[in-house]
């Protein structure tokens, strides 16, 4: 029994470690380093739980009257250390949320959450051969007579090769009807059999179609919001940053594909590495080959243009950036260096919330993180309706140099800031 004890301490040890120290090099342990740390550091009360359960089965069995055991023991007490420090910086989004929306005021929930209602597969489109659908989420009952409901559109991830609209989002969506919004759910189409920037085109007709048919759903057509995670962030941050761009809207030039705010969760914002921190080969051996249909040395204007850190610009909506410290698939330095950007140019609040400790695609299940995430996105959310309701959401580039000497903060390395 020992032995027995001393092999699932190694193991859980292992688990417990990669959550701290992602294995980033690798490519052999690569997919287990992120897997195993994802799940390890959002369900790390769970983790912890059990190595305790464990180890009382264990003792009982007199595991630990072996010098195996022991050992096993010491593995697992230190286990729990990394598990609670872990734990720890869970909670400690709380303090990275408050400092980063500092301005905002404080965060509060719906005060009366509202029954909602899915309606699912609704066909917005047709290209390469197949429907492009999408799922509604939104209050049972209609608005107060001559009201209207703010829009979020939320766009799936999947590394543009995999995903489902109805298996991301659906924390953030939850919320927000809950709170009022009619949000969207939208499906693209994916490669290899799409080549970019067919996705986008996608997300672009999706947002045109919902402006049209917003009366449809209670919705109000002058306030979009769009968010995603991964895959989705990307493409999120590129609708938002390259409204009404005839080359992107075939066959829907004249629609009004703009958006009101964006919040993308752990995206991708540089296609080209120009930072040098992606997984090796990830440039080279999947996007060309997969997603671009190019290499960036043949035509270095369709890699800037699938680049939202290329395509920022003065015009760009308020933006709400997240990202875990930690992310194996989109490298933190790629946000930094977008956030940076975005507000040296843009006229209009841009927030970084960093999450120290946090893996790529934290929120994807309920958890302490997850769940103080959401709603500090909401609240962003929230705040930037009331003030697109004020009128007030109108500051433009004019403004630029004034919001730079007066409201914009460096983004310091590794930390949540404000906007």
């Amino acid at each position: 029994m020992g032995w027995a004890y001393l092999v699932v301490s190694i193991n859980g040890a292992a688990y417990t470690l990669n959550a701290l120290r992602p294995v980033r090099r690798s490519r052999l342990l690569f997919g287990w380093s992120f897997f195993a740390s994802w799940v390890t550091i959002e369900l790390a009360p769970f983790h912890l739980i059990w190595q305790v359960l464990a180890t009382a089965v264990f003792a009982r069995k007199g595991a630990l009257r072996t010098t195996a055991g022991r050992v096993g023991l010491g593995l697992t007490m230190a286990s729990w250390v990394g598990l609670a420090l872990t734990i720890r910086q869970s909670f400690a989004a709380r303090h990275e949320i408050r400092e980063a929306l500092r301005d905002l005021g404080e965060l509060s929930g719906p005060e009366n959450p509202l029954e909602t209602v899915w309606e699912r597969h609704i066909t917005f489109g047709r290209a390469g051969g197949k429907d492009l659908k999408l799922d509604v989420l939104r209050p049972v009952d209609p608005p107060a007579d001559g009201q209207q409901r703010p829009v979020l559109v939320q766009v799936h991830g999947g590394g543009w090769v995999i995903g489902f609209k109805e298996r991301q989002g659906q924390l953030l969506m939850a919320e927000m009807a809950r709170a009022g919004w009619v949000c969207f759910n939208v499906d693209y189409r994916l490669s290899p059999a799409a080549t970019f920037p067919d996705h986008l085109v996608d997300v672009k007709h999706a947002i045109a179609w919902i402006r049209d048919h917003a009366e449809r759903f209670d919705a109000d057509p002058g306030f979009v919001g769009v968010t995603g995670g991964s895959a989705g962030g990307h493409l999120c941050s590129l609708a938002a940053l390259t409204a009404d761009q005839d080359s992107l809207q075939p066959g829907f030039e004249a629609a009004d594909t703009s958006v009101q705010v964006a919040v993308p969760f752990y995206g991708v914002y540089d296609f080209t590495d120009r930072n040098g921190v992606w997984p090796e080969g990830t440039r080279e051996q999947f996007l060309a080959p997969w997603v671009m249909k190019s290499d960036p040395d043949e035509d270095p204007a369709a890699w800037a243009a699938a680049s939202p850190i290329d395509q920022v610009n003065a015009d760009a909506p308020p933006f709400l950036v997240v990202h875990g410290d930690l992310d194996l698939l989109a490298p933190v330095e790629d946000a930094r260096m977008f956030v940076e950007r975005l507000r040296e140019v843009s006229g209009q609040p841009v927030h970084y919330l960093e999450l120290h400790g946090a893996q790529h695609a934290f929120e994807t299940f309920a958890s302490i993180r997850a769940n103080a995430v959401v709603r500090a996105a909401a609240h962003f959310l929230g705040q930037v309706h009331g003030e697109y309701l004020r009128g007030s959401l109108t500051t433009g580039p004019a403004d630029v140099d004034q919001l730079l000497d007066e409201e914009i903060e460096p983004v310091p390395g590794g930390r949540a800031t404000g906007d």
